[in-house]
């Protein structure tokens, strides 16, 4: 139970921090943005069973991989304040889910 509050804390309430540190005038705007990237784990319906508990996603889910992680870190580069909320959102959901694989 305590790592199900540890996960979706990190995946809804970071999003709102990074939001006001890194997006000062659009922090709203991109805090919604950075959760909106939770629509990573839809790779999870490519899976069976779709949900597995003992499962890391790290690795197995297709936007869970290290190629997906490089191209969320390419769009970092893009200057825009908008794809580079994409970008952290994603690598942010992907830290998370390592976290939760971690515990």
């Amino acid at each position: 139970m305590l790592t199900h509050i540890i996960h979706y804390s990190l995946h809804l309430l970071a999003p709102f921090v990074f939001g006001k540190v890194l997006f000062k005038n659009h922090w709203w705007n991109a805090s919604l943005i950075m959760i909106a990237t939770m629509a990573i784990d839809l790779d999870h319906l490519l899976s069976s069973p779709i949900v597995d508990f003992n499962r890391c996603s790290i690795g197995f889910h297709p936007l869970h991989t290290i190629w997906a992680a490089a191209l969320y870190g390419i769009m970092l580069i893009i200057p825009s304040w908008k794809w580079r909320a994409v970008a952290i959102g994603c690598l942010w959901h992907l830290c998370t889910d390592l976290i939760d694989c971690l515990i």
